[in-house]
């Protein structure tokens, strides 16, 4: 069996766990911190935004049952791509969006994507996720693990405010 990695920011790491973890093929997806110059960065660093790391999801999966091209077609059915200021309600470079990709292939598949949703005419702004190499990721405390499962109420309420609901299924429904 081969098992890959998939990266993405898509805002608050809380929000993009739940949509990429009940599909097949995909092993985990793990919150964490990357892009950043700080090695071993805290939640209480990176939200201050002068950590330079994005929030994001490190997603291990297996192409034999889900390809890298079904995963970044969810991604960006999670994330408003032409927002350059942060996700929804949460604002600042911590909640910036990017594909981070592992190999050439994965940035030759994202750029791809990236063209294709340009092109679709499905925004009238410009797409703006950044397509950038993969650097460390680190983990984000456990606290912030599965949070949508170990603290229901909570995830359920912050994502309500959000606004990233009716964002989706103003674009994609």
């Amino acid at each position: 069996m081969t098992i890959k990695k998939a990266t993405f920011a898509g805002g608050c790491f809380w929000c993009m766990v739940k949509p990429f973890d009940q599909w097949d093929g995909v092993h985990s997806v793990i919150s964490g911190y990357i892009g950043g110059h700080v090695e071993n960065p805290t939640y209480e660093q990176v939200k201050t935004g002068t950590s330079g790391h994005y929030e994001a999801v490190e997603i291990t999966y297996d192409p034999e049952i889900i390809s890298y091209e079904t995963i970044v077609d969810l991604f960006w059915k999670q994330i408003d791509p032409t927002d350059d200021g942060g996700q929804f309600d949460d604002r600042g470079d911590q909640y910036r969006t990017a594909i981070f990709y592992h190999d050439e292939e994965q940035k030759e598949l994202a750029e791809h994507a990236k063209q294709e949703l340009a092109a679709s005419s499905k925004f009238s702004k410009p797409i703006v996720t950044a397509i950038l190499p993969a650097s460390p990721f680190y983990h984000a405390e456990d606290y912030h693990q599965d949070f949508y499962k170990t603290h229901k109420a909570e995830y359920e309420e912050d994502r309500a405010k959000s606004g990233r609901d009716e964002f989706i299924n103003s674009v994609w429904k």
